[in-house]
């Protein structure tokens, strides 16, 4: 199979926590994180047949891998498979584009079926002094508001959606709430926006079972001089982890959507995983 050296390195990345700044994506190849957002299943993740990332937990995220341009077919099985023949999601394919970033995010659509959605991960370069910040919402869970102080600054958004935003560096705090309600159901959480860095925030997991979580992905190197690496984060990490009013609403806006949601789909580019 041709993608079993992209095999052994998500395994590793997985492992070690391996990763490439932003500008280490060539020409020819794509960088692709892999996060796992489906509660309550441990699974493998074959690519082209071939077994890549072994008893993946739900809130991993593996990546990047360095992958040459062209289609993927990735298919999750139960963690005692002995192949992908019976798959619990997929074989779909997943296409990459060279010189891009992406995540695949094996997630529940609102309504609580397993889905993999491929989101393009926006690397250009941020201003000096600034941070982008993209917020993904991946949970079962219908339309949610993005709270600040409280009050709802963005409303109405949908599995599988995303907004992003660039903020001057520093932490913004916010909440998720059902649409229409004030209950926060992720957070309040505060999250770093670091200069030249994009955080992604994903909320992930089922509503109605009561596992709503927050997973945290970074990539380095959105402007001169990246000395960073690509991260990720999930569950209670990410919660661990002022600006002026201006900012704080627009990042309420997008951090809590980032807590929980986003809204304007901006990522439809297939991704899969394995290297040539």
């Amino acid at each position: 199979m041709r993608k079993t050296a992209a095999g052994l390195a998500i395994g590793m990345v997985a492992a070690f926590g391996v990763a490439l700044p932003a500008s280490a994506i060539s020409e020819s190849s794509a960088d692709v994180f892999v996060l796992h957002g489906i509660p309550d299943t441990p699974v493998d993740v074959y690519v082209d047949g071939e077994l890549t990332l072994d008893d993946f937990q739900p809130g991993d995220l593996a990546g990047p891998l360095d992958l040459p341009a062209g289609d993927y077919e990735v298919a999750l099985t139960a963690t005692d498979a002995a192949d992908d023949s019976s798959p619990v999601l997929g074989p779909v394919t997943l296409s990459v584009e060279a010189n891009m970033s992406y995540t695949a995010v094996a997630h529940l659509s609102e309504s609580g079926e397993p889905t993999v959605t491929p989101f393009v991960n926006d690397i250009s370069a941020t201003a000096a002094g600034e941070g982008r910040l993209t917020v993904r919402h991946v949970a079962a869970a219908p339309a949610v508001d993005i709270l600040a102080g409280g009050d709802a600054v963005v409303s109405g958004l949908a599995n599988p959606e995303e907004a992003s935003l660039d903020l001057a560096a520093g932490t913004v705090s916010a909440a998720v709430a059902l649409e229409g309600t004030t209950d926060p159901v992720i957070g309040p959480a505060d999250v770093a926006v670091d200069e030249g860095v994009l955080t992604i925030a994903y909320a992930w997991g089922s509503a109605e079972d009561g596992n709503l979580d927050l997973a945290v992905q970074t990539i380095d190197g959105l402007h001169s001089s990246p000395d960073g690496v690509p991260s990720g984060s999930a569950g209670y990490l990410a919660e661990r982890d002022a600006q002026t009013p201006l900012v704080w609403m627009l990042a309420g806006c997008t951090i809590v959507a980032a807590v929980a949601v986003g809204a304007a789909a901006m990522a439809r580019r297939t991704a899969g995983s394995e290297r040539a």
